[in-house]
């Protein structure tokens, strides 16, 4: 969310904004309705002052006459008061559910761009694997092995449902214990925080009220998240912190959920696109400048580019267009490995800053040096979504006979074991 004051003062930029995010929003309709709940507000306001007013001249009249005149007033004043109070709480609701549509501004480096197609790679890492085989996709290879069973795995979930056995599950403990244990090192505080959650701290990382279709909604209204980010952000909401807090760094995990509302036809085989995955994120709220939300930025990204680097896994970093930003995010890179047997990249990470978006909705605040309250900047990245990063690393991980080079760094997570099959 950004403020009314900022928003009215730019809003050219605003505008700017939404058509570079491809955005339908009409600034003119929130000013319009903002200068509606300032004309009512001043009108109740008015009014209750004058109430006051007479409570206060009642018990001073000078006969019965000019009291019974007074509490006439009073009464006739408290009826439309009321009318008016009504007509304030539906003009707060219109101008809340405008205010909470309203784009971030995008950093100036965001190239313009209708959808992915349009992002811009920044880097590549590692040597794509040139094989003297056909390759095999991760289907096969999970079937293989025995690491996975689709089949099943619908009967119990329907459609996107998996099971994942053996090595298959082996390799989702590996790689948390791998991440939890690099990312340690880097400060970062590790958490498990719920999947279940409220609609507040969803609206408040800007996944409602836009992204509804995309959730799964319980019968008592609340909802199961689609990354360990809405939880983590949740858990500071409504407090103030003090400057020398920052920055606050966590590794949260959770397991997450997405519908693919939008997704129907796509991914509609194996481990790219499910319901229900695991996933580590990176979480960082730090203090309100914009240097040190770049800072972190490059940093949430190095941390996930030196796990892929290690695991040995060949990737690049895409700077996302502004199609391809959310509603909060002001930059964001994308992470995506290469898949052989599609013989593209896919991807795999996300990492996006926000300045005070996401914590303005949150109320999440701090005392900087001198005292003022503030709101907190807030950042995040992918540090591992399971069982998605399984696909690239199997199928660039496999060899002519069909079997499996187990990456060097999750050995010891793996029984010491270096090749499946």
């Amino acid at each position: 969310m950004l403020d009314i004051k900022f928003i009215r003062e730019n809003a050219e930029l605003v505008k700017e904004a939404a058509q570079k995010k491809n955005i339908a929003f009409d600034v003119q309709e929130l000013l319009s309705a903002d200068d509606n709940r300032k004309a009512i507000l001043a009108e109740v306001e008015a009014m209750r002052s004058k109430q006051n007013e007479i409570a206060d001249a009642v018990p001073r009249a000078e006969n019965v006459e000019a009291r019974e005149k007074l509490i006439a007033e009073s009464k006739s004043l408290k009826d439309i008061l009321q009318t008016k109070e009504t007509e304030l709480t539906s003009a707060m609701h219109t101008w809340q559910a405008l205010m909470v549509q309203v784009p971030n501004i995008p950093d100036m480096s965001v190239p313009d761009g209708k959808d992915d197609a349009d992002n811009v790679e920044v880097r590549a890492w590692g040597t794509i694997p040139k094989f003297d085989f056909t390759p095999k996709d991760h289907i096969e290879l999970f079937e293989k092995h025995g690491m996975a069973d689709f089949e099943r795995g619908t009967k119990i979930a329907g459609f996107r449902g998996y099971t994942l056995k053996g090595d298959g599950a082996r390799f989702v403990f590996a790689l948390s214990q791998f991440v939890l244990e690099e990312l340690s090192k880097e400060g970062f505080e590790p958490m498990i925080v719920p999947s279940l959650v409220r609609r507040a701290p969803l609206v408040g990382t800007g996944f409602l009220p836009q992204g509804e279709e995309d959730l799964y909604k319980t019968q008592d209204g609340d909802f199961l998240a689609g990354t360990a980010e809405v939880g983590t952000m949740g858990l500071h909401m409504d407090e103030v912190m003090t400057v020398s807090d920052f920055p606050k760094k966590y590794l949260s995990f959770s397991p997450s959920f997405r519908r693919e509302a939008g997704s129907h036809s796509k991914d509609t085989k194996g481990l790219i696109r499910v319901h229900e995955f695991f996933k580590w994120e990176q979480v960082i709220l730090c203090e309100a400048s914009h240097e040190q939300s770049v800072k972190f930025h490059e940093h949430l990204t190095e941390n996930s580019e030196k796990l892929m680097q290690k695991l040995g896994i060949p990737y690049h970093v895409v700077l996302n267009c502004g199609g391809d930003l959310g509603l909060g995010q002001v930059k964001k890179y994308d992470i995506e490995a290469w898949v052989p047997s599609q013989n593209t990249y896919r991807e795999t990470h996300s990492a996006s800053y926000f300045h005070d978006f996401q914590t303005r909705r949150l109320n999440i605040r701090y005392k900087d040096a001198e005292g003022k309250l503030r709101f907190a900047h807030s950042l995040n990245n992918t540090a591992i979504a399971m069982p998605r990063i399984l696909v690239p690393l199997v199928e660039n991980y496999q060899n002519a006979d069909g079997s499996i080079t187990i990456p060097e760094v999750l050995r010891p997570y793996m029984g010491g074991k270096e090749k499946i099959g």
